[in-house]
């Protein structure tokens, strides 16, 4: 299974909403959608991008690396990546390639 890559419109505003494996292979089409949704989306609100990561079962340094190009472009502009949802093997994987700082992390509430 690759990178399934969608974007959600909200009340709250759009979501980039990420799933599958997002890895070496599927960088160049996150790349493209990241930069496509800060450019319609980014002056949004408050300049916070939501990019929901809930469905995305594993992630590689490459991929973490587009994702974080496009938290520095967010921040030029005054606005924020936010990442909603990363499980814990993908917040595993910011903490160990030190991107982690890059980010705001959402977490989705627990259902009861």
């Amino acid at each position: 299974m690759g990178a399934t890559i969608s974007t959600d419109l909200q009340t709250t505003g759009a979501v980039l909403v990420l799933a599958g494996e997002l890895d070496v292979r599927s960088t160049s089409e996150i790349r493209t959608a990241l930069y496509e949704h800060l450019r319609v989306h980014g002056s949004y609100t408050d300049g916070r991008v939501l990019v929901d990561l809930s469905d995305v079962t594993s992630i590689d340094e490459t991929a973490l690396k587009v994702l974080a190009a496009a938290s520095r472009r967010a921040r030029r502009r005054g606005g924020a990546v936010v990442l909603r949802g990363a499980c814990p093997a993908v917040r595993r994987m910011l903490h160990l390639t030190h991107l982690v700082r890059l980010f705001e992390l959402e977490r989705l509430p627990v259902p009861a």
